[in-house]
């Protein structure tokens, strides 16, 4: 069952996060959760069309599935309410925890760096942060 659990996650970042097939949502989420995951998703795809993860590490125990992922991608949309840079990230890390029952993603949490994210996007100057002048 775990390497199942795996391969819905696998899913989630080949078909749907890398290659933009926002249809597959409806198959790899429960009902519940398929419309919360299109309300961020497709937004975060349209300011970033060439997004890529890359999964480091996925590990599964009976329901619950980690993935160690590294983002990437070019700002060409709003983000945030940040306008677009046309500026790239490169490797943020993020971590998430998945549920998977009967075959679908049931919940979802994790951590991203939108610290180093924003930083190399240019929507935030550490320098000027730790300064006090932002």
């Amino acid at each position: 069952m775990s390497e199942q659990n795996k391969a819905v996650v696998r899913r989630l970042i080949d078909e749907v996060m890398n290659a933009g097939h926002l249809d597959v949502l409806d198959d790899i989420y429960t009902p519940r959760l398929a419309a919360a995951a299109k309300a961020w998703i497709t937004p975060f795809r349209a300011s970033f069309p060439d997004v890529h993860m890359r999964i480091v590490t996925l590990v599964a125990e009976g329901d619950t599935v980690v993935g160690r992922f590294l983002c990437s991608g070019t700002q060409h949309g709003e983000w945030q309410g940040h306008p677009p840079t046309g500026q790239r990230f490169e490797r943020v890390a993020e971590v998430y925890f998945f549920e998977v029952r009967d075959g679908k993603i049931a919940s979802a949490w994790g951590l991203e760096d939108n610290l180093s994210r924003m930083t190399q996007l240019g929507h935030l100057d550490l320098d000027e942060a730790a300064a006090g002048n932002s």
